[in-house]
């Protein structure tokens, strides 16, 4: 672990994520965008990352599970350190596997036997519970809870307040919104809402 950090993207989101890698130990974080903005710490644009890869580590904050893909696979091909950040308030428990480019939120908990993979967000306050899964690049909302043995396929959103049942599996790709309660597999793509949670009409 170098003491500073360049983060790919720039949002409110990206601003969470800074918090936390302070709070971490990090001495500095500055951002690359391909955005005008206007903030020193922003220090030019995504293409320009390997002026910086001997001072930082890196680490892509962008929301889309597609485009945290594509630059974090630009990072590794350029031989940038691709970290993890973990804010001091997640709790992970013991035998637990976490992924590069990951993010774990305040609050958030993730206990025994649990596999993260790559570039996963675990956002405030979520859960997940002993021996589940969650794909490369998904997204764990605000206080959504996995319980256990739940399996999230790659590229996943599960919803700020929905909960998971104990075994569930979901497909790749599926979106599960807020506040949903999902209570069968979800074998088929689309977005699922209520409860129990049902593919959304389109």
């Amino acid at each position: 672990m170098k003491n500073k950090l360049m983060m790919l993207g720039y949002s409110s989101h990206a601003k969470v994520i800074a918090d936390a890698a302070m709070a971490a130990g990090y001495e500095k974080v500055c951002f690359l965008s391909n955005l005008e903005v206007d903030d020193p710490l922003c220090l030019g644009k995504h293409s320009e990352f390997k002026k910086y890869i001997d001072e930082y580590d890196f680490f892509v904050s962008n929301p889309s599970p597609n485009v945290r893909a594509a630059r974090t696979q630009m990072l590794i091909e350029g031989g940038a350190d691709i970290v993890s950040v973990i804010h001091p308030s997640a709790v992970i428990g013991s035998n637990v596997k976490i992924g590069k480019g990951t993010f774990l939120a305040a609050g958030s908990i993730v206990i025994y036997g649990a596999t993260i993979g790559d570039g996963v967000i675990i956002n405030t306050a979520a859960t997940v519970d002993h021996d589940c899964s969650v794909g490369a690049y998904s997204h764990v909302s605000v206080g959504a809870h996995l319980a256990g043995h739940v399996k999230i396929g790659k590229n996943c959103f599960i919803g700020a307040g929905s909960t998971v049942k104990n075994t569930i599996s979901i497909i790749d790709g599926a979106r599960v919104g807020a506040g949903a309660v999902v209570v069968k597999n979800i074998d088929l793509p689309g977005t699922y809402i209520g409860v129990p949670a049902k593919l959304m009409e389109k």
